[in-house]
């Protein structure tokens, strides 16, 4: 329980945050090569949860758009 106390006071602080401060501690996070390829990890999962609504298409169609 603390530590969603924990994040719940860091998301609340963040959110508090001027807007040039929050843009300096996301820079912060997005420069820290460790945190950065997390990042990424959790992008390409939402990307892959965002598209996941979208219809499937056949290979071929794909490959034919992007011209291969």
């Amino acid at each position: 329980m603390a530590q969603a106390e924990t994040l719940e006071h860091v998301w609340r602080a963040f959110w508090a945050l001027p807007p040039a401060s929050r843009n300096e501690f996301l820079e912060r996070l997005v420069n820290d090569e460790t945190l950065r390829q997390e990042l990424d990890d959790l992008f390409d999962l939402a990307l892959a949860r965002e598209r996941s609504r979208e219809p499937a298409r056949p290979l071929e169609e794909v490959l034919a758009e992007i011209g291969r």
